[in-house]
């Protein structure tokens, strides 16, 4: 029987504070996986990775394997990735195309929108709820729905829908996708792929926290205006991209002040952004030409002119609409997080576009950047520190207001944010608890 029922599931989060066995106890951690992902939508992948009937691509939902297949009608469906018979994994690749979906264990197999097609030695099951219901002998599907090209999974019937589920956030998608002059986006390449020595929720309360930049980022932004003078020296032209980026970290916090975050229902939020993503370059201009060619001059400008930093799509993703990336987060254990980026190519615009997305991915995003591995051993020491009894209640206490709801909205400099995906987090695990 579990120690944490509905009253001591909400024992833990306080106004402004939550107790410290939210990052460290192993059973948190399980109720997590099967109350808050097991219950939400999750991200599972964007309709390009699967442009072709039979096209699949892996991954997890809630800590299970699923595979995200094309239909041959168009559709996409999410599928359990587990076969019938002996509960083996039935695609182990990562990606490809297959007309079946075939265990390797004992051959079952499958067709792609997860019906059982055959058996080895079927006179073998004569009889049997093999022989007389097949239908209960599939790879499931889970509750599939795509948003503007984003395909989302949930294991349960009760999520709701998804557009509703994503409430205020789901604008950043929209956004992401009327950047293109086409109107489509598509993941280009592999991902950034990096285990976190913390707890998963450690890494969400990081995305729109503006006081850390200037004391995590030190070092790196020293390096990068260091550079940036030599640059302007030598030849008095603007700093390359990748050190704007960096230096970006160097805003005060009167400057971080400035910046909105806005919460929203289920613990989504989005913060604007603090980095230009606008250019003067000859093929910035041949891309906004084509855009208002889409869209008009008027809506263009309202497009390009929403610079959204972060938007955190509780509890499994955040996306950088502005630079066209994806991160998707999944909890491996109580103190390690498994996080990929992945990057999307705007069609329609000049290839030049996808060199700042990638340029963008690589200064940010890989695991050997200048600035991830600063919020890496900032993410550790925070894990390590809350392992053993002494300091037990964590502060969220800045900008605390104790009207506070769903949808409000607050600066860079607040901890209202973090407030919000707890007010999500109680609301799935205390539900689960009743």
């Amino acid at each position: 029987m579990t120690q944490f029922d509905h009253d001591s599931i909400r024992s833990l989060v306080h106004p402004g504070r939550v107790h410290r066995k939210v990052y460290t106890d192993p059973e948190i951690f399980t109720q997590e996986v099967e109350r808050v992902f097991g219950c939400t939508w999750n991200y599972v992948g964007h309709q390009s990775q699967v442009p072709k009937p039979g096209d699949y691509f892996s991954t997890t939902v809630a800590n299970r394997p699923v595979i995200m297949v094309r239909q041959s009608d168009g559709h996409i469906r999410v599928l359990h990735n587990r076969c019938a018979h002996r509960g083996a994994k039935v695609m182990a690749g990562r990606s490809g195309n297959a007309k079946l979906l075939r265990c390797c264990y004992h051959g079952w197999t499958y067709r792609t929108d997860g019906t059982l097609h055959s058996i080895p030695r079927p006179s073998g099951y004569a009889g049997t709820p093999v022989d007389t219901d097949h239908s209960t002998f599939g790879m499931p599907a889970l509750n599939t729905e795509c948003y503007r090209g984003f395909v989302f999974a949930s294991l349960t019937d009760d999520a709701g829908g998804l557009e509703k589920f994503l409430a205020g956030a789901g604008k950043s998608l929209d956004n992401m996708v009327d950047r293109s002059p086409l109107g489509k986006l598509e993941v280009v390449g592999g991902c950034f792929r990096a285990m976190f020595r913390s707890n998963w929720k450690i890494y969400l309360e990081n995305l729109h926290d503006g006081i850390h930049p200037l004391t995590v980022h030190q070092s790196s932004i020293a390096a990068s205006k260091a550079q940036e003078r030599k640059v302007a020296q030598r030849n008095g032209d603007a700093p390359p991209l990748a050190l704007q980026i960096i230096s970006a970290n160097s805003q005060t916090f009167k400057q971080m002040e400035k910046l909105q975050v806005n919460c929203y229902r289920h613990g989504h939020s989005d913060m604007r952004g603090f980095r230009n993503p606008l250019s003067d370059n000859p093929a910035y201009l041949e891309y906004i030409t084509a855009l208002e060619k889409r869209h008009g001059r008027s809506k263009t400008t309202e497009i390009l002119n929403t610079n959204i930093h972060n938007v955190c799509f509780y509890p499994n993703a955040s996306a950088h609409p502005s630079y066209l990336q994806m991160r998707v987060i999944t909890p491996v254990a109580v103190d390690r997080t498994l996080v990929e980026v992945w990057s999307f190519r705007l069609l329609g615009a000049p290839d030049e576009l996808f060199h700042r997305t990638i340029v963008y991915a690589n200064t940010v995003h890989s695991p050997s950047s200048m600035i991830k591995a600063d919020d890496l051993e900032s993410y550790r020491r925070v894990q390590d520190g809350l392992a053993e009894p002494g300091l037990e209640w964590i502060s969220q206490h800045r900008g605390l207001d104790e009207n506070e709801s769903g949808e409000s909205a607050g600066s860079a400099l607040s901890e209202h944010y973090i407030r919000n995906q707890y007010r999500a987090w109680l609301s799935y695990m205390s539900a689960g608890a009743a």
